[in-house]
């Protein structure tokens, strides 16, 4: 019988496989894939049914069996092997790692298998700039706040944590009902019941700066539901405010990383976006950590509170020998 742990790479491999061996007998692809011919023929079946959105005939992998041989006709763009980035393995590697770890997984064996194979492809990658293992494990202090949360997911005790709000730029003391661990874009959350704002919210763990598990049990309230990260952990709200900035070529990545809606490509490689944002104060710190590399352009308010953030930051420093006149 073949797990679905180990059948999911085998379909991804399939096609490329097939393409590269046209007419090739069953018999010999079931050997090279270390399975049955059975259980290759049904990978094929399940195959013949996958493709591109829209699922139509023509938008289907096609295949085309001739007595005991079989050769791809179509392959709805799966015509090479996955390879992923340097920072699509990194997450890969944390998310698995994390999965490993966590009780109830059935199978640990075949994570820490995935997670021996992608750091030993992204070894054999170095040279290009890939690097998965020690350079993307979490700080001490991190990995530690880790075992505290898990430990009092357990237990089923609440916990009273000094956060780091970035949004708000503060620093709160807050009792937590613990839900659950997550990853989300590479970044390791605790989803908990808040008693301080009577909500769910979600804590990043490297903002978390103590941490003290209670004797008292978690009691998150029966219609405290767990949060849909599917698009981030951040979704803006229509009644959040917007700004429109032009960024440089070398702060696009804003794009990229927040959500935010093109508007137009400029001279020089430039890119106008428009980008909600929840806290004022926030936005400001934003602008104000790309340097010169961004320009607000609406609205007038943010635009005037950046500048007056950075005058503030021009006097407290003018002492310092960098800021005096040359």
């Amino acid at each position: 019988m073949s797990g679905s742990t180990e059948r999911l790479p085998r379909l991804l491999a399939l096609v490329p496989y097939l393409l590269a061996r046209p007419g090739i007998k069953i018999e010999q692809a079931a050997h090279d894939f270390d399975v049955s011919a059975r259980q290759l023929r049904k990978d094929l079946e399940l195959l013949w049914m996958c493709g591109l959105p829209g699922y139509g005939p023509g938008d289907l992998i096609d295949l085309s069996f001739d007595g005991d041989t079989v050769s791809v006709t179509y392959d709805a763009g799966m015509n090479r092997p996955l390879r992923l980035t340097g920072g699509e393995a990194s997450a890969l590697v944390i998310a698995l790692k994390a999965l490993a770890e966590t009780p109830g997984v059935v199978d640990t064996d075949a994570v820490h298998r995935a997670i021996a194979k992608i750091e030993a492809a992204a070894g054999d990658a170095r040279p290009s700039g890939v690097v998965v293992g020690h350079a993307v494990r979490e700080r001490e202090a991190t990995a530690r706040t880790r075992e505290t949360v898990r430990a009092a997911l357990q237990a089923g005790r609440a916990l009273h944590l000094r956060y780091y709000t970035a949004s708000k730029d503060q620093v709160t003391e807050r009792t937590v009902d613990p839900m659950r661990l997550l990853i989300v874009q590479a970044n390791s959350y605790l989803e908990a019941w808040c008693r301080r704002a009577q909500a769910v919210r979600m804590f990043r763990l490297d903002r978390i700066d103590r941490l003290e598990v209670l004797d008292e049990p978690a009691r998150p309230p029966a219609d405290a539901r767990p949060t849909d990260v599917s698009d981030g952990v951040f979704t803006p709200d229509e009644s959040y405010p917007d700004a429109e900035l032009v960024l440089d070529p070398d702060t696009r990545w804003v794009a990229e990383y927040y959500p935010c809606e093109e508007l137009a490509e400029l001279d020089g490689g430039r890119l106008r976006v428009r980008m909600r944002y929840g806290d004022e104060s926030w936005m400001v710190r934003l602008v104000l950590g790309l340097g010169g590399g961004v320009r607000v352009e609406k609205p007038a308010q943010l635009a005037q509170a950046v500048r007056q953030r950075a005058a503030d930051a021009l006097a407290r420093a003018r002492h310092l020998p960098v800021t005096l006149p040359q």
